[in-house]
């Protein structure tokens, strides 16, 4: 997980740069999911590696997104209460708001942060 990372009580989001992100399921099993994290970084480093072929760096994206629904952070939600997935929004405009507001500051100031590379 990222570690620093405010996730929401439910446990379906951590929040960085602002934005919601979608947590990976946690009734994966896991061989399953270090597989798709497997898959997934090596996706990744096939977007960067080949970014001067257009080709290949859609077929890369592709694998990208295929191991992301995989682990549950795209495609249909992994919960079963119904709650839509507030993916992408800022905490503040979600039903997320209020833990946002009751955060201490350090908390906010790491979800707002950048990821460092």
């Amino acid at each position: 997980m990222r570690k620093g990372y405010p996730v929401t009580p439910d446990g379906r989001y951590f929040v960085a740069r602002g934005r919601l992100w979608r947590r990976t399921d946690p009734r994966l099993p896991e061989a399953e999911r270090r597989a798709a994290v497997k898959a997934l970084m090596q996706a990744r480093r096939d977007v960067h590696l080949r970014r001067d072929d257009p080709g290949a760096v859609a077929e890369a994206r592709g694998r990208v997104d295929a191991a992301k629904r995989r682990l549950g952070e795209r495609g249909p939600v992994w919960w079963d209460d119904g709650a839509p997935d507030e993916g992408g929004r800022h905490p503040g405009n979600s039903r997320y708001a209020d833990w946002w507001a009751g955060l201490a500051e350090d908390a906010r100031a790491a979800g707002a942060a950048m990821r460092k590379s």
